[in-house]
């Protein structure tokens, strides 16, 4: 029989190939670009994964791994967990949440996810409806994208002005709303753009999305993770504008992000997530995937309520001597520009000045060429929305940030216009 004759049912999904250009896929062939050439000897340095690990400085509070092991070895966590979470955890994190809050928020608004990837793939679900469309931030954090792909969700891209502090351009917000608009989605801190977003501006974007008829998606993954001259301020303070969906995580501030613990806090005092059955479409996706592990659940009390402040604070003020680092170097690279200095999350931007630099087409190519002549992987800007622009992650070792950002201005200075 000749099988190529015959009729199948069935294809790949399409959405999963949405994106032309992933993360993954983009670190994969930076580092094949290092492998090839084998002219170059000089030691990897990565300054492309927003991983606090890749730092051998900041390391978790001892109060973390004391709290899982003592859960672990109780041997009263090895069942399954409540379908929306252990009790005591979603209580401690309601605690935890409401010490940023003009109001007390219930326990039975927060709902336990494996990590802050999956409290994305939850609420892009819970939201999709055939014809609707989501705003999301641009330039943004790319599993957005990808997952509002694979649930036939639109995407449709806000702005960022780099010169207003990376805020949101709230004209070319409510010029994509339509009636079939959802939601909105706010990083802050944001990564990958290193900035906080100010009290007086978040209200603006409540009172814009209120104006839109949509709730707010407020990505809080880097919550407290503020060093500049902004405070972290969370969107759920605005709750009773418009209601607010907030993602946060243990990842970041605690330093784990293999622990893959997060959660999804609805904040809406007029409730109006329960009459239009959100909530109740969180519980029910919750009842059809993955739960994280029960002893990691129960270790978040002690995790959250004996950290210390000094912990936070020595993680803080390693980040801010690494934002001073970058922005003092960055400065003295002719063909890049940093249009704010990093105040907060673990990342920051950078614009290609192709004016100055020859032989250089785009921002892949400055990324291919960086790596295999110097052994810097950077992040294109293209794969977080932004083309031509570079994204670098101020999460690593001091001493390999400097020496990459050393080769950098090397590279550039091979690859400048003569004047």
């Amino acid at each position: 029989m000749d099988n190529g004759s015959e009729r199948w049912n069935f294809q790949g999904n399409k959405g999963l190939n949405a994106s032309t250009v992933s993360v993954s896929g983009v670190y994969s062939m930076l580092m094949d670009s290092i492998s090839n050439n084998v002219d170059n000897k000089k030691p990897l340095v990565r300054l492309c994964r927003v991983d606090p690990t890749d730092n051998p400085l900041l390391r978790t509070t001892h109060v973390a791994p004391d709290a899982v092991a003592t859960a672990a070895h109780s041997i009263n966590f090895n069942c399954y967990p409540p379908t929306v979470g252990l009790p005591d955890a979603k209580r401690a994190i309601a605690n935890y949440l409401s010490s940023d809050l003009p109001y007390q928020l219930s326990p039975d608004n927060v709902f336990l996810t494996v990590g802050g990837t999956q409290a994305i793939d939850i609420i892009l679900h819970v939201l999709a409806r055939p014809g609707a469309n989501i705003l999301l931030p641009r330039p943004g954090y790319p599993l957005y994208d990808a997952h509002a792909a694979c649930c036939l969700l639109e995407v449709r891209y806000f702005d960022l002005s780099p010169e207003r502090g990376w805020e949101v351009d709230l004209h070319s917000l409510e010029a994509l709303a339509d009636e079939n608009t959802v939601a909105m989605v706010i990083i802050n801190p944001s990564n990958p753009c290193g900035n906080v977003c100010t009290l007086q501006h978040l209200k603006k974007v409540a009172e814009t999305a209120r104006k839109l008829g949509i709730c707010v998606i407020s990505d809080e993954v880097y919550a407290h993770v503020a060093f500049g001259s902004n405070p972290f301020v969370p969107m759920g303070v605005f709750a009773s504008i418009v209601p607010v969906i907030t993602i946060g995580s243990l990842s970041k501030r605690w330093l784990v992000p293999g622990w893959r613990i997060g959660w999804i806090a609805t904040m809406d005092p007029h409730e109006i997530f329960q009459k239009t059955g959100i909530k109740t479409n969180i519980i029910s996706y919750l009842e059809i995937t993955s739960d994280p592990p029960t002893f990691m659940q129960a270790a978040i009390p002690q995790i959250l309520e004996r950290t210390n402040d000094d912990f936070h604070f020595k993680n803080l003020n390693m980040m801010r001597e690494a934002a001073n680092i970058f922005y003092d170097v960055c400065k003295e690279i002719p063909c890049l520009t940093c249009p704010h200095k990093p105040e907060g999350a673990m990342a920051a931007m950078v614009k290609i000045n192709f004016s100055k630099v020859k032989d250089i087409v785009d921002d892949l190519d400055f990324c291919v060429k960086l790596a295999k002549e110097e052994s810097v992987i950077l992040l294109p800007g293209v794969t977080v929305g932004l083309k031509n622009w570079l994204r670098i992650s101020l999460a690593v070792d001091p001493s390999d940030l400097e020496e990459g950002l050393s080769r950098m201005k090397a590279f550039s200075l091979r690859y400048a216009k003569m004047s």
